[in-house]
């Protein structure tokens, strides 16, 4: 048992804590004890104020949950945001983001786009993302220095991109910087290839084993568009998942991500293998890519966690609004309006996503023991009264502008609204640098 007799670094004393686990529950005037970065205290307001803090925290009207997980997305393409809107998903994709990637993306791109994508995330109550890019060894080095929490996929493709002119290439950087960061408490290191109709078999193969002798995750999207599972068929004969099973991939490291089109044959498989799911309803819609069956998906056991996708393709970065989506959208895919309840809604952006991503014992919700993760969201505003269930008022009724504090391990990056460790000033003038370069080259 941790020892609450030391002097905690920090009590926090919100209106309503929801730890997530166990599920459902809302605490009331209870407090939250942290020291050396993890959670050694939740119990009472009496009992906390009776406990020595360096700093105590008033968070009146504010509920205090476990941070957001945006479990997938492309940080760096926030500097592709609204490039090549309302088009299909491979028009969008072959006529414009990979010529795009192709004239534009270096390090310095992936460096500058993966800030501006921490610190809108961070505004937004995320404490952990996936990210899924190039030059990853950059993108890496920028969530090391804001304080984020991250997985980042290494993207495996079969022919050139930004950084890997092979996938053995790719394979080799992911090895290496797997075992940089392979003690790092904040970085995971995992494989990501594209999708099954940009990566072989054989390269495959290698990403498994490779995988599997390190321990490693394999993120990876899948049954994006009913399209992608048809050319399998006619292609190869069988559904891409199917491959996937085939070749030995799916398991509990597997991520799935997007997932519309699911026959009983493919929810079997995800069943059996323990695989997760990784919803992206605003993407999907956006690109018209269908719909993630997401209550389907739960009553069967799949552990279902949420992404935003890229900027490129969503607009924003605002786990929030996407889970409100995907409440919703649920509901109208089930036909029932209890599917994906509010307090089912937030496990799915926050422990759902820590075990997507293989770090459930770390983060995810709120205990004893944990990494001291935690977003206050003001529930004070005209828009959020009367609050019956402060659960369903943030799920439902509140936006990303409601995000008032924000730690990672203990660190505060967000205090009062305001980033503490990143210049949102400099973020925006370079941002605008690279839109001004971009426009400019693109319609000459």
């Amino acid at each position: 048992m941790p020892n609450t007799a030391a002097a905690l670094d920090l009590l926090l004393l919100p209106t309503w804590l929801v730890p997530v686990e166990p599920a459902g529950v809302v605490l009331k005037e209870h407090g939250v004890g942290i020291r050396d970065g993890r959670i050694v205290f939740i119990g009472p307001r009496s009992a906390a104020l009776k406990l020595n803090a360096t700093e105590i925290r008033e968070l009146p009207d504010m509920l205090l949950s476990p941070g957001l997980i945006n479990a997938h997305g492309h940080a760096a393409m926030t500097l592709f945001r609204g490039l090549a809107d309302d088009l299909p998903l491979m028009t969008w994709l072959e006529n414009h983001i990979w010529p795009a990637e192709a004239k534009w993306v270096d390090e310095d791109f992936v460096r500058d786009g993966t800030d501006l994508a921490i610190a809108e995330q961070i505004k937004g109550g995320i404490t952990c993302f996936s990210d899924m890019y190039f030059f990853p060894k950059i993108a890496s080095e920028r969530v090391h220095n804001s304080g984020i929490r991250a997985q980042i996929a290494i993207p495996i493709l079969d022919f050139p991109i930004p950084g890997a002119g092979t996938a053995d290439e790719a394979i080799r950087q992911g090895v290496e910087l797997f075992g940089d960061f392979k003690h790092h408490e904040r970085i995971k290191i995992t494989f990501g290839p594209h999708a099954p109709y940009t990566v072989g078999d054989e390269n495959l193969e290698k990403i498994r084993m490779i995988a599997e002798e390190l321990d490693a995750s394999i993120h990876m999207h899948v049954h994006e568009t009913a399209f992608e599972v048809q050319q399998s068929v006619e292609q190869r004969g069988e559904r891409p998942l199917a491959r996937l099973a085939r070749l030995g991939l799916l398991g509990p490291r597997f991520q799935a991500v997007h997932m519309t089109q699911i026959s009983e044959e493919d929810l079997a498989l995800l069943v059996e293998s323990n695989s997760s799911v990784i919803h992206c309803p605003e993407s999907n819609l956006k690109l018209a890519s269908g719909f993630c069956p997401v209550e389907r998906l739960w009553q069967a056991g799949v552990n279902v966690a949420v992404g935003t996708d890229g900027a490129a393709s969503n607009n924003d970065l605002d786990l929030l609004g996407e889970t409100r989506t995907a409440a919703l959208l649920a509901k109208a895919v089930a036909g029932s309006a209890t599917a994906l309840d509010a307090h089912r809604a937030l496990r799915m952006a926050t422990l759902n996503g820590a075990r997507a991503l293989g770090i459930e014992a770390e983060t995810g919700s709120l205990e004893i023991g944990k990494a001291a993760d935690m977003v206050a969201f003001d529930l004070s505003g005209l828009a959020q009264q009367p609050v019956y269930d402060p659960v369903s008022q943030l799920i439902y009724a509140t936006g990303r502008d409601c995000v008032k504090h924000l730690w990672v391990a203990g660190k505060q990056l967000l205090d009062d609204r305001r980033l503490t460790r990143l210049d949102e000033q400099q973020l925006g003038t370079v941002a605008r640098a690279w839109g001004q370069r971009i426009s400019g080259r693109t319609e000459s």
